[in-house]
């Protein structure tokens, strides 16, 4: 089912050929803004993994990845959701030091994500993780980082403004506004968590919201977090205004990685003790593994900020309805 919706009198405002450069444009240069600002060297990075390394990021626990075999290997193989584990082992295995780290492309797919003009079931990112110390796993050093995403990403769009003028309209907003997810249930009780991003970022322009996984005072998660990857207390996602659709787009979830005490209290609350088992969460729980953060930042959803795009599929190519192809076709939007 279609969650599509047209702005009316919407028209993109660059043509197929100037999209794909322009797409081109962002994806160089935000690359190699991020790996400066962060300290990042570029790795390869696996389509699939082993499902019984306990490597593949389960998400928000529910959602199927695709899987097949490998009779040369005598095994089976799921495609990512996410690198959020892979990362941290690859850190440990490259030999990483504190202040230093790796980005990657992550290409996954989401065969469960519901499709409207943000969700598409092909997900691409850059995904990025780094090593710190003990005494680095406190909310300054996530807030630190935030920012300096955000430098990124509005630096880039400097570049392509300057590439492209007829994108006009309104500068994203630098100036984060950092607020937890129960804060921002205290502020809107009677809005779900959708409603209270949009209703925030429409104030704010940019936001940060933290602490995203655990119950908050109304017994519900602002939203789905996997137990294993990031602490629940120091994690978060960036948000901008997105005005083409009039709502909070989610750029970045990122957070503090867990550490062993962190691991396994969310193990608990979440009823996963069975993980405990599998090789990576083992070498968590015996402190083998370094201490991290990392995150992933949507290479589409960017370029769809960036470019002032209704729908996802103007930037990726990929399956969609037929409802949506319709809709879009209706409205003279072109799908890759």
């Amino acid at each position: 089912m279609s969650g599509t919706m047209i702005p009316r009198g919407y028209r993109p405002r660059l043509g197929l050929y100037s999209t794909q450069h322009a797409i081109s444009l962002i994806k160089r240069t935000f690359q190699d803004s991020l790996s400066g600002a962060l300290n990042l060297k570029r790795v390869s990075a696996p389509l699939f993994v082993d499902p019984s390394t306990g490597l593949n990021d389960d998400l928000n626990g529910v959602e199927r990845a695709v899987t097949f075999d490998i009779p040369s290997a005598g095994t089976d193989a799921a495609v990512v959701h996410s690198l959020a584990k892979w990362k941290r082992m690859a850190l440990w295995r490259y030999d990483f030091h504190p202040g230093k780290g790796i980005y990657t492309d992550m290409n996954a797919i989401r065969r469960d994500e519901d499709l409207d003009n943000l969700h598409s079931v092909y997900v691409d990112q850059w995904d990025w993780e780094k090593v710190i110390t003990r005494e680095l796993r406190n909310r300054h050093t996530l807030h630190e980082a935030v920012t300096a995403i955000v430098g990124c990403i509005c630096d880039v769009q400097l570049t392509v403004r300057g590439r492209f003028p007829e994108l006009g309209g309104e500068l994203l907003n630098r100036d984060v506004f950092f607020i937890t997810s129960q804060e921002l249930e205290d502020m809107y009780p009677d809005n779900s968590p959708k409603e209270r991003e949009t209703l925030i970022v429409r104030e704010k322009r940019t936001v940060f919201i933290e602490g995203i996984g655990g119950a908050l005072r109304s017994g519900r998660p602002h939203d789905g977090r996997a137990p294993d990857y990031d602490d629940w207390a120091l994690n978060g996602d960036i948000l901008f205004y997105h005005p083409t659709l009039d709502c909070a787009m989610e750029i970045s979830s990122m957070g503090i990685r867990v550490d062993a005490e962190s691991l396994s209290r969310q193990l608990r609350i979440s009823h996963c003790d069975s993980r405990r088992e599998l090789p990576f969460h083992k070498m968590l729980l015996n402190n083998e593994l370094p201490l991290t953060m990392g995150g992933g930042i949507g290479q589409s959803r960017l370029c769809m900020l960036l470019l002032g795009k209704a729908h996802i599929g103007e930037v990726q190519s990929s399956i969609w309805d037929e409802g949506t192809r319709q809709a879009c076709e209706k409205a003279g939007i072109q799908l890759l």
